[in-house]
């Protein structure tokens, strides 16, 4: 990403793929999310790019991490060390870090329902956000145990402050949490039904969803390329919507609606 201010502290604020095939990958996500790509803050990592904007990192999985194939939501802290203590206190793991990464710092946790997440201080692309467009993550969400709960956590390690409707707004509704930052919905908390459960696209886990112009072509599109459908195409209050599986395994929605 090109440097620039830094995010508003708490949001989401990247998106990457660790996978074990980088060409592999890199062609699959060219096929259904029409990426081209440039390299990135280390070697073995490109940088996606709709329209020519930054939107995604894809890196090469080092077979001493033991990261699962998965894509990773990042969320903008003031300190790495701060943001990883307060995850800590809280009774969850920092599994990995904080270590530089280019000319920022980052940290991969596990929350206490067991969803895998990242924290990153320093510069991000002024160009990135959650978003409508073609290519680009355009909504990140959290299915996991208790949404309510998690949103304490959460709220706490990234300080989600409700005396600052201006800036933040965490609205409940039903079993499903909504954060808003500088009125913009980016991310959701969805709680209920997956306690014990064994399909990995229902245990507690941080799902991007990527914006397509036309769900059912980006699923022929996926399936021509290698990948699999974990949840067919389906209507959804937010528009169409389908689950797809690349062809490494990792999990992610694309959307042709508005979220």
């Amino acid at each position: 990403m090109a440097p620039s201010a830094h995010a508003v502290r708490g949001a989401p604020c990247w998106v990457s793929l660790m996978t074990r095939d980088l060409p592999t990958a890199e062609a699959f996500y060219h096929a259904v999310l029409g990426w081209e790509y440039r390299p990135g803050f280390q070697p073995d990592y490109s940088l996606a790019l709709a329209n020519d904007v930054p939107v995604a990192g894809i890196g090469a999985l080092a077979p001493a991490i033991g990261f699962p194939v998965s894509w990773t939501s990042y969320f903008a802290v003031d300190s790495a060390d701060q943001a990883a203590d307060r995850i800590r206190e809280r009774g969850a793991t920092v599994g990995v870090g904080p270590l530089k990464f280019g000319k920022s710092r980052v940290a991969w946790a596990v929350d206490p329902a067991g969803a895998v997440f990242g924290i990153w201080e320093g510069e991000v692309d002024p160009n990135w956000h959650v978003g409508r467009k073609n290519g680009t993550p355009a909504w990140l969400e959290l299915r996991t145990r208790d949404a309510f709960a998690s949103a304490i956590f959460y709220g706490e390690v990234f300080q989600w402050e409700t005396d600052d409707p201006e800036r933040y707004d965490v609205r409940y509704e039903h079993d499903r949490v909504i954060l808003r930052i500088a009125g913009h919905s980016v991310a959701g908390l969805t709680g209920g039904g997956i306690e014990g459960a064994s399909k990995p696209q229902i245990r507690p886990q941080w799902h991007v969803y990527f914006c397509v112009p036309d769900v059912e072509e980006a699923v022929r599109r996926a399936q021509a390329a290698g990948g699999t459908v974990t949840a067919p195409p389906e209507d959804s209050p937010f528009g169409p919507v389908a689950m797809l599986r690349d062809p490494d395994g990792g999990l992610f929605t694309v959307t042709s609606g508005s979220i």
